[in-house]
């Protein structure tokens, strides 16, 4: 069987970094032959973003910087979720709330995606919402975002020309395309 040539047992686990966003682990592991190697996996505990269209047929994305990539980006409104065992969903509707100031009437589940499942155990939850009504902001203070209205085929035109790349804005209007026809 295809599982048992390919399975990887872990065998043990040695903290490394205990962050706010991630903890950071080697483990050891049994290789399906009998030998040993080691992983650095990131613990995360997941996350949520959300695809909101309006009846005209416009997305919210929000421009913010990311420190890692040394620039702006320009993604789905999206967050982590704030504790254990949160429900993606919760965080979806939180998330829109305070990056768009839009609330939604209408929560359709996307998909839920694994990140980087080669060093990281984070999922995100990706939701079309719909049915907006406009409220106000409500950043995190460590939150600098600019919130960018375009039409929908805009913005799956960035993406078809590599100028949307984050994986979780990508997937999420691709997904959103086909449920919204």
């Amino acid at each position: 069987m295809a599982q048992d040539r390919l399975t990887e047992t872990v065998v043990a686990k040695e903290d490394i970094f205990e962050g706010k966003v991630i903890h950071v682990q080697k483990w050891t592991v049994e290789l399906p032959d009998g030998g040993r190697s080691f992983r650095e996996i990131a613990l995360h505990r997941g996350a949520a973003a959300v695809v909101p269209v309006d009846e005209e047929g416009y997305v919210y994305l929000v421009r913010q910087y990311r420190c890692a990539l040394g620039r702006l980006t320009l993604e789905i409104p999206a967050g982590k979720l704030d504790y254990d065992g949160e429900e993606m969903l919760s965080c979806a509707r939180r998330e829109l709330r305070e990056e768009t100031g839009f609330t939604a009437q209408n929560w359709q589940e996307l998909t839920c995606l694994s990140t980087t499942p080669g060093f990281t155990n984070e999922k995100i939850g990706i939701y079309l919402a719909t049915g907006l009504t406009k409220g106000d902001t409500q950043p995190d203070e460590d939150e600098f975002i600019d919130v960018v209205k375009m039409p929908f085929d805009e913005a799956l035109r960035l993406v078809r020309k590599g100028e949307l790349r984050d994986s979780k804005t990508v997937a999420g209007l691709l997904l959103a395309r086909e449920r919204l026809g």
